[in-house]
């Protein structure tokens, strides 16, 4: 049977964020929330088996425990649920998968939190931007997140997640953060945290572990960024101008 597992049993949580960590751009959704698990100490709480996602098993160097590699961590202190991945997401997938989780993220009444890159060039600390579906505009507008400078779209999974919460009417965030193009942005990730996760979350998180460790992140991570800027722009979470598709 495909959907989300639980590993454990269900969890008490009142009005909870999600936070989503599709690899994209920059892969700074993906390396913000692998931050986002660490530090808080997250319990891995279910995995995610949605039709086409790769039947693959993922260890860690250290570690013999083998999981799926989508999976949902939570934290009930914080009333939080994070997504993390660590590998792409075939075309001909994402509708299925977006379909997938969004219906559980409904069934929980939590409010997702989707994260993505901007392409820029920058020389100081990066831009992050907020847009909204439901009512949960209102939400940035109470922490001063500002609304992106020129008209956009999302792409790939997280475009599709976008997609699917809008349709059915649900609230959700997204958080647009300036990125690098073209190799893994740890520092573009701490900021998406600090200016933008942190405070929808009403979290208290420390970034300098991300940044102290950029350069051995970027490192861990090309190999993905790679893979990712190989797959087609439709198919890699960023936003993008729409001028781009006009």
């Amino acid at each position: 049977m495909t959907g989300i597992q639980l590993q454990g049993p269900e969890v008490g949580l009142d009005d909870p964020i999600l936070v989503e960590g599709f690899p994209g751009l920059g892969l700074v959704g993906k390396i913000a929330t692998d931050h986002l698990v660490s530090e808080l100490d997250m319990r891995h709480y279910a995995n995610v088996d949605c039709e086409g996602l790769p039947q693959v098993g993922v260890y860690r160097g250290g570690d013999r425990t083998v999981r799926p590699p989508v999976r949902i961590y939570v934290s009930e202190e914080h009333d939080l649920l994070a997504l993390q991945s660590d590998t792409p997401i075939r075309a001909q997938a994402i509708e299925t998968v977006a379909d997938c989780v969004t219906g559980w993220i409904g069934s929980l009444d939590a409010t997702p939190v989707y994260l993505s890159g901007l392409p820029a060039e920058r020389d100081d600390r990066p831009d992050v931007y907020g847009i909204a579906t439901g009512d949960a505009g209102d939400r940035l507008d109470r922490l001063d997140i500002d609304a992106p400078p020129e008209d956009g779209v999302v792409t790939g999974p997280t475009g599709a997640l976008i997609n699917r919460t809008a349709q059915r009417g649900h609230d959700s965030v997204g958080l647009v953060v300036q990125s690098n193009p073209q190799f893994p942005d740890p520092e573009a990730a701490s900021v998406l945290l600090e200016d933008g996760v942190a405070p929808i979350a009403d979290l208290s998180i420390d970034v300098d572990a991300l940044i102290d460790r950029a350069e051995e992140i970027r490192q861990k991570r090309e190999q993905l960024a790679r893979q990712m800027q190989q797959i087609g722009q439709d198919e890699s979470s960023q936003a993008q101008p729409l001028r781009m598709y006009q």
